[in-house]
């Protein structure tokens, strides 16, 4: 007796045929064979991704189900809802997508590059990058010109976990600041990997791209005081339970792991020697001027004004002809180290601090008059015709009457 055919070699006859059919009605002349898959599809992810110290499991499915969209559609594709991920990870909780997510920007697996609006000005989505690697800080300050913004809120998110990563990465980069290290020095990628490899169990690790080991050690340490304090089983996965007990669950993990971040960030108000605010040049943004503080911290309260003036003065020398300088934190970081090795002689500053103390100068010697002698409407009012008539005799002299 014959034992009946199974269904799935019935559909590969089928797909056999369909092959064979497509190749006969193939316009091409040269013989060529053709091969089929029957097996799973698989794709490769980078070994990094699953040796990150930082990321948690759920960060790193979340990154996986992103990358394996990219896989599956190409490069320039949608990028998965909240809903998709959750389905594809067994993820109940949007929340936990939202913090995975978070973490994954912090620590530059995933990029923001772009919030898209329309002509309108209608908000209309966002244009991630997903990388195979940590971005190197330089690419991701070109790239995504609110990551320091976002890390500066980060650091104070209500979720404890986004808040020790945020954290993590700003004490890296004020790490790095306090040894006189550039944290946008474009490192070889084969050195970062090298670098980035487990160490001994004696040596333990080494740091990890943006994570200095100091900020890897502190991570882990509460991780794994967080992990103690949760029940054991895992409360951001699907269950068989009801989707509301997931929620539930999902909120107390989140409330659990409030309270475990030690780290904390240094925060900058500098000023000069005599306590007045630092003038920046104006090319330093908001969110610039929050790294360059990393460095200028570490100077004594003295040398950070001169810092900034041979900066400005060294931008203004470009409309005389000196080459563009395309990097002003480097710039920065360099005159830094510069001072802190003693080698630092002001050159383009000078013009730069006696034209700012001139401007201050007048400022004071005007508020000092008007305090003394405050200008009456009457009289405010004579000085205006005063100089309307200046005006006008001036314009009938050039023959340009007013009209």
């Amino acid at each position: 007796m014959n034992e009946p055919v199974r269904s799935q070699t019935l559909a590969l006859d089928a797909l056999i045929e369909k092959t064979v059919a497509q190749v006969a009605a193939s316009a091409q002349l040269e013989p060529a064979d053709r091969m089929l898959f029957l097996g799973n599809r698989h794709h490769a992810f980078p070994a990094a991704v699953i040796n990150d110290p930082v990321l948690e499991p759920v960060d790193k499915l979340v990154w996986m189900v992103i990358m394996l969209q990219v896989h599956e559609t190409g490069g320039n594709t949608a990028f998965p809802g909240y809903g998709a991920i959750g389905r594809m990870a067994n993820i109940a909780s949007r929340a936990t997508i939202a913090r995975a997510i978070a973490i994954l920007r912090a620590t530059r697996w995933l990029t923001l590059c772009r919030r898209v609006r329309t002509r309108s000005g209608r908000f209309c989505g966002n244009l991630y990058a997903v990388h195979d690697e940590p971005l190197p800080l330089v690419d991701t300050r070109h790239l995504d010109t609110d990551y320091w913004d976002f890390l500066q809120k980060a650091a104070e998110h209500a979720h404890g976990r986004v808040r020790a990563v945020a954290q993590g990465v700003l004490c890296s980069i004020n790490e790095d600041a306090a040894r006189g290290l550039n944290v946008l020095n474009q490192a070889h990628p084969i050195e970062r990997r090298i670098e980035s490899v487990v160490g001994s169990p004696e040596a333990g690790r080494r740091r990890f791209f943006s994570f200095t080991r100091t900020a890897v050690r502190q991570l882990r340490k509460e991780l794994v005081t967080a992990q103690q304090t949760i029940p054991d089983h895992d409360q951001n996965l699907n269950t068989d339970h009801d989707q509301n007990m997931n929620t539930v669950c999902s909120s107390s993990y989140i409330n659990n792991k409030k309270t475990t971040t030690e780290t904390t960030v240094p925060k900058f108000d500098l000023a000069d020697e005599d306590g007045r605010p630092l003038v920046y040049p104006r090319r330093i943004g908001d969110s610039h001027r929050e790294l360059a503080n990393c460095y200028l911290a570490s100077l004594a309260p003295a040398q950070r004004q001169p810092i900034l003036d041979e900066l400005e003065g060294r931008l203004q020398a470009e409309q005389k002809g000196m080459k563009p300088v395309y990097d002003e934190i480097s710039f920065l970081i360099s005159l830094c180290n510069l001072t802190k090795q003693g080698k630092f002689q002001p050159n383009l500053g000078i013009k730069v601090r006696a034209h700012r103390l001139e401007c201050q100068t007048i400022r004071q010697r005007a508020r000092a008059a008007a305090a003394i002698s405050p200008e009456t409407e009457e009289q405010r009012g004579k000085r205006q015709a005063e100089g309307q008539a200046g005006l006008t005799s001036m314009r009938r002299a050039l023959g340009k009457s007013h009209h």
